[in-house]
């Protein structure tokens, strides 16, 4: 009997919202040195240094996979960079150019610059879900 009330609460509370895990794995990985950083972000926060969801794992030839827990539903865009020595931040070179692999969901073009929020974006239901980013060394 105590199952009835939770079930009536949940269906008559319009506003819960459902959370999903996103499995992000990362490929490509050319050496095991620094850290690989993962943020799965908004348009808000694409670029930015902090996302929403982010994480920290070690470095290791060929990939690494991360979970994100409880990640609400939305449009998302995965960023990741091998933090080689570990300075929590894209080193570039004087033109801009990034020094350490990096890599987006969707694998959007990047001629002149980092992709746009549109390229590496993609929608997070209420299930389960996985994604896949390669590294770029160059």
């Amino acid at each position: 009997m105590m199952k009835l009330p939770l079930m009536l609460f949940l269906f008559l509370a319009p506003d819960v919202v459902w959370a999903a895990a996103l499995d992000v794995t990362v490929t490509n990985i050319p050496d095991a040195t620094g850290n690989i950083r993962v943020a799965v972000c908004t348009k808000v926060e694409f670029l930015e240094p902090d996302c929403a969801y982010h994480a920290v794992t070690p470095s290791r030839v060929g990939q690494v996979s991360v979970t994100f827990e409880d990640v609400r539903p939305g449009v998302y865009a995965v960023q990741v960079f091998q933090d080689r020595n570990d300075n929590q931040k894209l080193d570039q070179n004087f033109l801009g150019m990034p020094k350490e692999p990096l890599g987006f969901s969707r694998h959007p073009p990047m001629h002149f610059g980092p992709p746009r929020f549109a390229d590496a974006a993609f929608s997070l239901g209420n299930q389960n879900s996985a994604i896949s980013v390669a590294l770029r060394t160059k």
